[in-house]
């Protein structure tokens, strides 16, 4: 998949740099001129550890290709939407030429936009997209799609294995548009598969500890009737599993979505059924590119739109036990020696990991 993108984003640059060859100090807005421009990226919170190891430092490996010169600013709002605002305003404060935004919140981030439009400063909506105002860009995975994906898999599974019962959904928060595409293309899946949906929830600030409590009640509520749960994410995943396991009852098929390593044991170990694989550097690596873009005085153009935001969105891949070790061939963000750990060592091994 970074092959094309690759080779995309070189015709792509050598255009911008041309342009702001041509346009160095038109200045205004966006930039003109990239020299010693600072760029924020400004991610939402460290519930998902993706942020901290592979968003963040691939996102400034590639700004630092492109523009030697250029500085990224980095911050993490930890769940907390004012102290985004409040980052987000000092970025501006710092002269930003733009903004990477991966918000809190999707609705409230409407006033970070807001805010930098009003300083001439391009926003590039990461990963979640902010609605009510729309930003200069968008740059993910599809989110629907991923939704549809992980809850086909999961139904595919229960047919083929022929399980009886209905299925929980652990949805990701409510203050997160992207998490609303999720929900929706799980839903897209499930609400016609012939299997009841028992019960839904959506986990504030993602939190796999309140996935986990929900996820205990309905084991106490449903019991044996619970055939599968369909988890937005491998944090929530991961706390509906441990709720299974502290309930002391077999763990039924789970879902997950982010590929992080844990969930890559857990599905070694045959405690989660399926995570979805979206490599972090080619969203990063693009929303970098983007920016940059930006920067240097272009308006990139999207494939398609969204929340009236030009957007580029990038194709998910399901990930099972079946085809681990393929995915893992292929990963740069993850390796087998990261998964078989020596308590992961003897499944790795049933597995042909290793």
């Amino acid at each position: 998949m970074r092959r094309p993108l690759t080779v995309a984003a070189s015709a792509l640059l050598a255009l911008s740099a041309a342009t702001a060859c041509s346009s160095e100090g038109e200045g205004g807005g966006g930039g003109g001129n990239a020299e010693n421009a600072k760029i924020a990226f400004l991610m939402p919170d460290i519930a998902s550890t993706r942020y901290e190891l592979y968003d963040s430092p691939l996102f400034e490996a590639r700004i630092n290709e492109l523009c030697a010169d250029c500085e990224v600013i980095y911050n993490n709002a930890q769940a907390d939407a004012s102290r985004q605002q409040q980052q987000a305003n000092s970025a501006l404060a710092q002269g930003v030429s733009a903004i990477v935004l991966d918000p809190v919140d999707s609705n409230a981030a409407a006033s970070i936009v807001n805010s930098a439009r009003s300083q001439g400063v391009p926003v590039i909506a990461y990963d979640r997209p902010v609605v009510g105002t729309p930003a200069d860009y968008y740059i993910s995975f599809d989110n629907e799609k991923i939704g549809e994906s992980i809850g086909q898999s999961l139904v595919d599974h229960l047919e083929e294995t022929g399980a009886e019962g209905g299925l929980l959904q652990v949805n990701g928060s409510p203050t997160d548009a992207a998490a609303g595409l999720i929900k929706d293309g799980i839903h897209n899946a499930i609400d016609d598969s012939g299997y009841e949906l028992l019960a839904e929830y959506d986990t504030p600030d993602w939190q796999p500890s309140d996935a986990q409590e929900w996820v205990g009640g309905q084991i106490t509520r449903f019991g044996d009737d619970i055939a599968g749960v369909v988890a937005a994410n491998d944090g929530t995943g991961g706390g509906a599993i441990a709720a299974f396991k502290a309930a002391g009852v077999p763990v039924p098929p789970v879902t997950g979505n982010d590929f992080e390593v844990a969930a890559a044991q857990r599905i070694v170990a045959g405690d989660q059924y399926n995570t979805i694989s979206k490599p972090i550097q080619i969203v990063a690596e693009a929303a970098a590119e983007v920016a940059y873009q930006f920067v240097t005085g272009e308006e990139p153009e999207g494939e398609t739109t969204l929340f009236d935001t030009p957007a580029r969105l990038f194709e998910p891949t399901v990930v099972t036990r079946e085809n681990l070790a393929d995915v893992l061939a292929d990963s740069d963000q993850i390796s087998v020696s990261d998964i078989c750990t020596a308590e992961y060592a003897e499944a790795c091994a049933e597995m042909g990991l290793g």
